[in-house]
């Protein structure tokens, strides 16, 4: 087996914001040409980590190396090896696609003959070669997306930051934004490091994913690999009008269920052979005095993996992080 490069190291890092710690001694390596997902709700530490990563944020203990150097120690050298798409859109819409693509190549000193070169490869790798000459305020939102992602390849970056890549994108334009980030990888040793709350993005795209929590890495791993650490290959969900507090406790004792989960009205069931065993689950929350609304039944999914190491959704709790806190959210906190 051939032994890969290291293109991010983190070693016991953390970030303290005052007395609240957004990521807490956190350790990972991610080889080189390597796609490496990193995934928790909003609030987990997940952007906190990447601005650590890129410089913006100083650690408060711990270090970590990108591209071979220290984000603290040499953090010129870091950004010169890195690009960054981060979540919020930043391309200027009072200028051209081209022209978003030719400032950035001069604010990373790449040469005139070089920009005339790269910048419609580029353009046209994620098809927006008719669109060069058009103000970008006349964009939709996946293409200022595609054009961010281009523009962030102007310099050739060694390490790519895609931080929340397809946030706010309709599934068509998601799907295009998948199939570019599948092309930087044909050969090539560029290495991306994706944030994001989508599992299906994540299971997509990724060679293997870690989970941060409450700024602790809890699990990490391929797709399959986390998928085989829970016991049960299929989950059963069962969505009832209420729930008892003893209605988990009794499934949990039938001798094909390995484990259960509750969240509001919907009980999670890992369990064998559930095509087989769903109608005795029924009967069993029937008897409890429930009335069943709906059943389902899957194999399990990155999803499934989330709700066992952390025991809640990705996809309610970052609903709940959202109305809680929408657009104030103060960004000294991370995300």
């Amino acid at each position: 087996m051939i032994q890969k490069n290291i293109a991010v190291e983190v070693a016991g890092i953390t970030k303290k914001f005052g007395e609240f710690t957004a990521v807490d001694n956190i350790s990972f390596q991610v080889a080189e040409g390597e796609i490496f997902g990193f995934l928790g709700t909003n609030g987990a530490g997940k952007t906190t980590l990447i601005r650590m990563l890129n410089t913006l944020l100083r650690p408060t203990g711990g270090r970590a190396t990108v591209a071979g150097f220290d984000v603290a120690a040499k953090p010129d050298m870091v950004r010169r090896a890195i690009g960054v798409v981060p979540q919020s859109l930043t391309s200027d819409l009072d200028l051209t696609g081209y022209e978003n693509m030719d400032i950035y190549g001069r604010f990373y000193g790449i040469s005139a003959k070089e920009r005339r070169k790269r910048i419609p490869y580029l353009l046209d790798l994620v098809g927006l070669t008719n669109w060069a000459d058009h103000m970008v305020a006349s964009y939709s939102g996946g293409m200022r997306r595609r054009l961010e992602l281009a523009r962030v390849l102007v310099h050739r970056p060694r390490v790519l930051f895609l931080d929340e890549p397809t946030i706010g994108l309709d599934p068509q334009s998601r799907r295009v934004v998948w199939d570019f980030i599948r092309k930087l990888r044909e050969g090539d040793a560029m290495t991306l490091f994706l944030t994001t709350h989508y599992m299906d993005e994540a299971e997509a795209l990724c060679e293997r994913v870690a989970i941060i929590d409450s700024g602790h890495l809890i699990a990490i791993g391929s797709p399959d690999e986390l998928k085989e650490r829970i016991p049960g290959s299929d989950i059963v969900s069962i969505k009832v009008d209420h729930l008892r507090p003893d209605t988990r406790e009794r499934i949990s004792k039938i001798s094909f269920v390995h484990s259960v989960t509750a969240d509001e009205n919907m009980l999670r069931a890992f369990v064998d052979n559930g095509a087989e065993n769903l109608p005795l689950l029924i009967e069993t929350v029937k008897a409890d005095g429930l009335r069943v609304v709906s059943a389902t039944l899957h194999e399990q999914s990155l999803e499934d993996v989330f709700i066992h190491f952390t025991g809640k959704s990705i996809r309610e709790e970052t609903k709940k992080f959202n109305v809680l806190l929408g657009a104030g959210i103060p960004q000294k906190w991370g995300r």
